[in-house]
């Protein structure tokens, strides 16, 4: 079955909008509509994702993971600093290259 790519866009923004009132609207720590929501966004996401993909061969620049799935398995970082391309560091790089490592306070 294909899904049209702006039916699930309007699905998905729908999904973030009630999401966003369900957590906003909270009541208490394990709430069930908030639950409910974070199902139904995850969902509609994957189905964006997928008629996107299947309509105009486009990925988008993120992707929703299991918690089984994670790699971290202390929780601490973020992100793996080693897996990081060194092109993403370059502007800072310039950046200190172009101030000679000077402050603004140093004459």
């Amino acid at each position: 079955m294909t899904v049209d790519p702006r039916a699930a866009l309007d699905r998905f923004l729908a999904a973030l909008e009630a999401h966003y009132h369900a957590v906003s609207a909270r009541r208490g720590d394990q709430d069930p509509a908030v639950d409910d929501a974070y199902d139904i966004l995850a969902d509609a996401f994957d189905v964006y994702a997928e008629s996107l993909g299947r309509a105009h061969n486009e990925a988008l620049p993120f992707d929703i993971t299991d918690d089984e799935d994670d790699d971290d398995e202390d929780g601490d970082a973020l992100y793996d600093v080693d897996k990081v391309p060194d092109e993403a560091f370059e502007d800072f790089e310039d950046e200190a290259a172009d101030d000679g490592g000077a402050t603004e306070d140093e004459d």
